[in-house]
């Protein structure tokens, strides 16, 4: 049962940043081709997809937190055996839940850190572009 929630909440998280990532696609490649103004730049853009991949994954599966269903939450010196949390139907759905939320929480942080710093470049760029003329 625990195997199966990793896989599933990795595949979710997976999939999930995959189809973010896919939808700000053709934005990120249009901000960075205005901004490296050479071929380059969608080699950047593979590599901010890759690391939306990444970083929206990672948001998403949080393993400190799943580590409660395979380790003892606490042993009584009285008990022989040591209390662990029980993977049921709705702990499944808040497992989930929280995959979802947490993956589209690190997406959005890592988004927000990406648009302010290329707003910062474009900025930059149409000030040297004015200092030109």
């Amino acid at each position: 049962m625990f195997y199966s929630l990793v896989i599933v909440t990795f595949l979710l998280a997976l999939g999930l940043s995959y189809s973010v990532m896919h939808l700000f696609k053709s934005s990120i490649d249009a901000i960075l081709a205005r901004i490296i103004q050479d071929p380059i730049y969608s080699a950047w853009g593979k590599y901010t997809f890759f690391a939306g991949l990444v970083v929206g994954t990672s948001s998403g599966i949080r393993i400190y937190d799943l580590e409660k269903y395979i380790t003892p939450l606490q042993h009584d010196a009285g008990e022989k055996q040591p209390i662990i949390v029980s993977l049921t139907q709705e702990r499944w759905v808040l497992e989930i839940y929280r995959t979802i939320v947490e993956t589209l929480q690190g997406l959005a942080w890592m988004m927000l850190v990406f648009f302010m710093v290329t707003l910062l470049a474009y900025v930059l760029l149409k000030r040297n572009e004015a200092a030109k003329k």
